[in-house]
């Protein structure tokens, strides 16, 4: 990631130079949502930045008691950069939450976590470094509509893009015709591809805030796309899918569009994952690399990847974080669901890179999605992997065949492992297999994460009927 500023001297001299008024202290709650308080320019000193700003803890989801509220936002001054959207000049620094009743790093901060898994990766001897290359897709709707009632429930979102407004009457009375159709975005260009654009403004502003964009394109799925960040280390990686997301909602929202990183908005049609390319080094080596074997994976890579395997259930509750996830997760729309590793073959769950030398060679899992919060995500995975090289854990596979084709049955006689089909199956997963987590995660941390995503996601999602439901039993 690019840095603006090195320190606390050239973070004052980078705000005068730009002639900042306010600055915006963010930090990442359990969801991975972005929280932000904002502080007048000219009440920040040196002071201020070493000792934190306080707020209340109790306010946020899964945080801390009424009784115990009082926390403090520690900036990383060194992730400073100017927002790009703010009428006034203003400086964004990202932070860590603080314990004042521990003294430590808060026990629930995402952020604080995903650090102990560094830490924790040094303190193995195995490596000194962990790269992680997240894909996060989104679509981009013209409008969204949603109805929760007691009696009533739907949901709509509209694309000129989308397949159903072949017959819609536009403002201007034509319809040009030109759409992707389902699953048929896949690199078309204009005027099939209606996003280009936009999708170059919000390159270009991505470039402005730090991130090194490599390049953008339609994905298959209506109204989809995508665009490509360059890998970092694990804590900037995960900062930086942060404020990618930050730049496509608001670079859609300011051109009067909406942009979602939902796994599964469409039914029928492609879904949005967050792919997450993956290796650990040690004094400049990549640890992942022995060429002429499969996919030139080492052994460290393979047990790896069997430790992400062996963890896959109690992983995809923080990797695929919402009921909606699961949705994306059916077979056959490029869905990474089964357990296995390919260098072919993408509904695998993991997919080696074609043609991957020393420098490049990585494991990129496919069945993340965009709803989790980054620093969990890749500490869950880190620390599963970890615990794979520790037990020397083999994955299944490698398997080439198209695993498209592959019914249920035959991927049971195969002997090939899933992923979780529900939420709650991968939250009761976590619940039984954790103690590769407790180096970095609290017996608090996990039993608050527990609790909240049933309450918010499982409960709330079992008790609804939906329209199928009614579809398929009203006459019943």
């Amino acid at each position: 990631m690019g840095k603006f500023v090195s320190d606390i001297e050239d973070f004052f001299k980078f705000c005068d130079k730009n002639d900042v008024r306010f600055v915006d202290f963010r930090f990442t709650d359990i969801k991975g949502v972005w929280h932000h308080l904002t502080y007048n320019y000219k009440a920040v000193n040196k002071e201020l930045l070493d000792n934190g700003m306080p707020f209340d803890g109790s306010s946020v989801d899964a945080w801390q008691p009424i009784n115990k509220s009082d926390m403090i936002l520690k900036p990383d001054i060194e992730t400073a950069f100017l927002d790009p959207f703010t009428a006034d000049s203003t400086i964004i620094v990202i932070c860590d939450a603080f314990d004042i009743y521990k003294g430590e790093l808060y026990e629930k901060c995402p952020r604080s976590i995903a650090k102990k898994a560094l830490i924790h990766l040094e303190s193995t001897g195995l490596g000194d470094s962990a790269f992680f290359g997240p894909e996060n897709e989104f679509f981009i709707f013209d409008d969204v509509q949603i109805r929760d009632d007691i009696n009533s429930a739907f949901y709509r979102v509209d694309s000129s893009e989308g397949e159903w407004t072949d017959r819609k009457r536009f403002d201007d009375d034509i319809n040009t015709g030109h759409r992707p159709r389902t699953k048929g975005g896949y690199f078309p260009v204009a005027p099939i591809d209606s996003m280009v654009d936009l999708r170059a403004e919000m390159m270009q502003v991505l470039e402005d805030v730090g991130l090194e964009v490599m390049l953008g394109h339609h994905e298959v799925a209506q109204a989809q796309g995508e665009i490509g960040i360059k890998y970092d280390s694990m804590i900037e990686a995960a900062d930086n899918v942060q404020k990618y997301k930050y730049v496509v909602k608001m670079i859609a929202h300011l051109n009067g569009k909406t942009a979602t990183f939902m796994p599964k908005p469409l039914y029928g049609d492609n879904g949005n994952g967050m792919h997450v390319h993956q290796s650990i080094w040690k004094d400049g080596k990549n640890l992942f690399y022995k060429e002429g074997e499969y996919g030139n994976l080492s052994d460290t890579a393979r047990w790896y990847l069997g430790g992400i395997f062996a963890h896959a259930g109690s992983v995809a509750s923080f990797t695929n974080p919402t009921t909606n996830s699961y949705k994306r997760l059916i077979p056959g729309f490029e869905a990474p669901s089964i357990l296995t590793y390919s260098s072919q073959n993408r509904s695998a769950s993991c997919r080696i890179p074609y043609g991957s030398g020393e420098g490049a060679t990585r494991l990129e899992l496919r069945f993340p999605d965009s709803t989790a919060c980054p620093y969990l995500a890749f500490a869950a995975m880190l620390m599963a992997g970890l615990d794979g090289v520790k037990n020397k854990m083999e994955p299944v596979g490698p398997m080439d065949d198209d695993l498209f084709k592959l019914s249920l049955n035959e991927i049971r006689e195969k002997g090939i492992p899933q992923l979780p089909h529900t939420l709650r199956d991968a939250l009761e997963s976590m619940i039984k297999d954790r103690d590769y987590l407790k180096p970095i995660m609290s017996e608090l941390f996990l039993e608050s994460y527990k609790d909240h995503k049933f309450e918010t996601q499982v409960f709330p999602d079992e008790a609804r009927p939906t329209a199928y439901e009614f579809k398929t039993t009203y006459s019943c």
